[in-house]
């Protein structure tokens, strides 16, 4: 089996570790979880030689998995409501809350470079909606 290696920042990784972390937890399906497991054993592998696994990250790391965990349980009741074909106000919500807790990981992965002085950095760029009282 082959893989691509490619150069990412710091925010990133961590994120991808972190998510990988909470399929850990939660997929049950042993093929599922096999191949989750294989991934997140490469991928601390290689955190744990980076000269970054030293920095004090734990609170950006914790923050990142809480969003992440966050944006689980809101996909899990957005596509339960969709497969019911019920698209009222809580969808509304729930579609509404996806991107605004992606927003939040966005600034968690934005800090998480800064502090690691990471050479690369994601940016976003949407409208803003900050003017709305949903938060």
């Amino acid at each position: 089996m082959m893989s691509i290696l490619t150069e990412v920042s710091v925010g990133e990784f961590l994120d991808k570790l972190c998510i990988l972390e909470i399929k850990a937890d939660r997929i049950k399906e042993p093929v599922k979880l096999d191949h989750v497991l294989q991934e997140l054993s490469v991928l601390q592998q290689i955190w744990g030689r980076s000269p970054y696994a030293a920095l004090d990250l734990l609170v950006e790391v914790q923050g990142l998995r809480h969003v992440n965990e966050q944006l689980w349980e809101i996909e899990d009741r957005i596509r339960g409501l969709e497969s019911k074909g019920e698209f009222g106000s809580e969808f509304i919500y729930l579609a509404r809350a996806v991107y605004i807790t992606n927003d939040r990981r966005a600034a968690i992965k934005r800090r998480i470079n800064t502090l690691a002085g990471s050479s690369l950095t994601e940016e976003k760029s949407y409208k803003d909606y900050e003017h709305n009282k949903f938060r």
